[in-house]
């Protein structure tokens, strides 16, 4: 059996919370925030501009070998201006949980973005987590660091 990995990743926004908010709480602008090579697109039509709970979300994503596959998030918990969760209902993952979080500190927005998962397959899946899924998970949120400086620029 595969066990449940963890990812944190913090980092600092130059930018009012209100502005920060207001992008990663639409769903449109995830293709901004994540890597071309993974031909990432959202093909639900949810309701509405911003993030709510029990929404759900439906993309198309080709993580190996420029295969499309089909993954749903439900928008499982919302708290204005201060975190929202996604979980997978159907995708890649045995388990998917994606906690954003949000703080004013010092002028700036922290961010926190704290991800569980679980590969299926076993055993397997977790030589496959060490071989490269690991790796892909932490490039995936490392580009979404430098489209975030793009985006709203570098803290100091």
């Amino acid at each position: 059996m595969s066990k449940v990995y963890s990812l944190t990743i913090v980092q600092y926004i130059p930018a009012p919370l209100d502005a920060v908010w207001d992008f990663f709480s639409a769903p449109d602008n995830l293709k901004e925030l994540t890597p071309g090579r993974l031909n990432f697109r959202v093909t639900s039509s949810y309701h509405g501009g911003k993030v709510y709970a029990g929404q759900i979300i439906e993309y198309k994503v080709s993580p190996v070998l420029g295969i499309p596959l089909y993954w749903m998030t439900e928008i499982t918990h919302v708290q204005d201006r201060v975190y929202f969760v996604d979980e997978q209902r159907y995708g890649p993952y045995s388990m998917w949980q994606h906690q954003h979080h949000f703080k004013e500190v010092n002028g700036a927005v922290e961010m926190t973005d704290i991800v569980h998962y679980k590969i299926p397959f076993g055993f397997l899946g977790s030589i496959a987590h060490a071989l490269f899924v690991k790796n892909e998970v932490r490039r995936i949120f490392d580009y979404r660091l430098v489209a975030v400086e793009k985006r709203f620029g570098k803290a100091s």
